[in-house]
C-alpha cells in the first residue's frame, strides 16, 4: 500500500507542491522539493515491514526466550505549518509500516495537504479508518492528544506547545516523539570554501523566509574573515528575490500570518534596542502580504535576545569567534540542540567539532540535507524521540520480550 501511495502522490506532485504554497506561501520551487522529500520517506518506509524482526536469545528443547515489536497502537500526529506535507509524510508512512492506525491534525492554517494525503491512502488502497485527518485549531490538538484512545503522540512544532503535549500525556504516559524548536549554530572556520559557505548559509537561514526550526541563524565566524564573510554575504542577500510564492523565481515567500509578521518584526525591533547593528535587511515591506526582508544583525552579544531565542523569520545574528574551543562554547550555549553546520576544510576538525556540538543533527560543509533512512530530531529543549530512519519505526513499537519454559 505505501509503494502504491508513493506511485500516487508522484503522479499529484506538482498538485501537492501548489496547495503547500497556497496555504503557507512558500516558494513554489521549494513546496516541490519539500514533496520530493515527503515521496522518499513514503518509498523508503515501504521497505520497513521486512526490515521489522524479532530477536531469539535462546532456543532449547526446555526454553524459548525472544522479543519482537508489535505496533503501539493509535498514534496522534499533530503537524507544524511551515512542512505540511512533508512533516505529515515522515509521521505517516513509518507508522503504517509499524502497523499502527494514526489521526493526523494538521496546523489550522495548513490543512489542504494533509487532507489530499488521506484522498491519496483511500486511493491506495488502504482501509477506512486506518488514516483519518482532524482539521481545526489548538484546542482541536488539545482535545486530541488528551484522548485516552491514543497511545502515541508524534508532534513537530514549538518547544512551548511540546511541554503542554509532555503535560498532557503524563496521566496516561502515552509515548512521546517530538521535534520541537531550535536556534542552530552554523560554524564557518577561517579553513572553509567561502564560494560554497556563504551560498549555503544564507539558504540555511533564508530559506522558507526563516521559518524552519533548523534555520542557521547564529552564524558563528572566525574573526580573521569575518569582513570577507560580509562582504560576500550582504550582496548575496540582497540579491534574494522577494514575492508570491507561486511567481516562480522568488527565494523568499510571505510569513505565514499575521501573527507571525509581527512576532518577527518585533524581534527586529527588538535586535535595534538591544544594540545590534543592521547589515542588511531590517525594514518590513509595504503590503499587501506579510513579507519581511532577509535581515542580517552584526555587533551582537550572546546574552541578546535575538540570539537566544527562536524568531522563526528571515533573520540572523553574526557571532565571531578566536578559536575552536570558543566557537563550540558559543554554539553549546543555547537551551535548544537541534541542528548545527559546521564550515572547514579539516577532516579531523570535522569531526571533533560533530563530536563535541550538543545537537541531535551535525552538517558538515552541506546544511538541510536530508535522507529517510538517517534519524532526525533534537537534543535539550528541541526534544526527544526521532523521525525518520530505524529510530522513528521503533517509536512506533512497543518491545515485547516473552520467555516460554517448557
Amino acid at each position: 500500500m505505501l509503494l502504491r501511495l508513493a506511485d500516487l502522490v508522484e503522479r499529484d506532485a506538482e498538485q501537492l507542491a501548489v496547495l503547500d504554497t497556497l496555504d503557507n506561501g512558500k516558494p513554489i520551487e521549494r513546496a516541490r522539493g519539500d514533496v520530493e522529500l515527503g515521496l522518499q520517506a513514503i518509498r523508503h518506509f515501504a521497505g520497513t515491514p521486512t526490515r521489522l524482526e524479532g530477536t531469539v536469545h535462546a532456543a532449547g528443547p526446555d526454553r524459548h526466550v525472544y522479543s519482537v515489536r508489535e505496533p503501539v497502537g493509535v498514534v496522534a500526529a499533530v503537524l507544524p505549518w511551515n512542512f505540511p506535507f512533508m512533516i505529515a509524510a515522515w509521521k505517516l508512512a513509518p507508522a503504517l509500516a509499524a502497523g499502527c492506525t494514526i489521526v493526523v491534525k494538521p496546523a489550522e492554517q495548513t490543512p489542504l495537504t494533509a487532507l489530499r494525503l488521506a484522498a491519496l491512502c483511500l486511493e491506495a488502497g488502504v482501509p477506512e479508518g486506518v488514516v483519518n485527518v482532524l482539521t481545526g485549531d489548538g484546542r482541536t490538538g488539545a482535545e486530541l492528544v488528551a484522548h485516552p484512545g491514543v497511545a502515541k503522540v508524534s508532534f513537530t512544532g514549538s518547544t512551548e506547545v511540546g511541554r503542554h503535549i509532555m503535560t498532557a500525556a503524563a496521566p496516561s504516559l502515552k509515548r512521546l516523539t517530538l521535534e520541537l524548536g531550535g536556534k542552530s549554530p552554523n560554524i564557518v572556520f577561517a579553513d572553509a570554501d567561502l564560494d560554497a559557505a556563504v551560498p549555503n548559509a544564507v539558504r540555511a537561514v533564508f530559506g522558507h523566509s526563516g521559518q524552519m526550526c533548523t534555520a542557521g541563524s547564529r552564524l558563528l565566524v572566525e574573526r580573521t574573515i569575518v569582513k570577507e564573510f560580509l562582504d560576500r554575504l550582504v550582496p548575496a542577500v540582497e540579491a534574494l528575490r522577494i514575492g508570491p510564492g507561486l511567481t516562480g523565481g522568488i527565494n523568499i515567500g510571505p510569513l505565514v500570518s499575521q501573527e507571525q509578521y509581527d512576532r518577527v518584526t518585533g524581534y527586529v525591533e527588538l535586535g535595534r534596542a538591544e544594540g545590534a547593528e543592521v547589515a542588511v535587511g531590517g525594514e518590513p515591506l509595504p503590503g499587501p502580504g506579510w513579507f519581511v526582508p532577509p535581515t542580517v544583525f552584526t555587533e551582537v552579544t550572546p546574552d541578546m535576545r535575538i540570539v537566544r531565542e527562536e524568531i522563526f523569520g528571515p533573520v540572523a545574528a553574526i557571532l565571531p569567534f578566536d578559536s575552536e574551543e570558543e566557537a563550540i562554547a558559543l554554539a553549546n550555549d543555547s537551551e535548544y540542540g537541534l541542528a548545527a553546520g559546521v564550515w572547514t576544510g579539516s577532516l579531523a576538525r570535522a569531526h571533533r567539532t560533530a563530536a563535541a556540538l550538543e545537537a541531535g543533527t551535525v552538517w558538515v560543509n552541506t546544511y538541510n540535507e536530508f535522507d529517510p533512512a538517517v534519524a532526525f530530531g533534537g537534543m535539550k529543549q528541541s526534544g526527544l524521540g526521532r523521525d525518520l530512519g530505524d529510530a522513528a519505526v521503533d517509536g512506533f513499537t512497543e518491545l515485547k520480550s516473552v520467555t516460554i519454559a517448557l
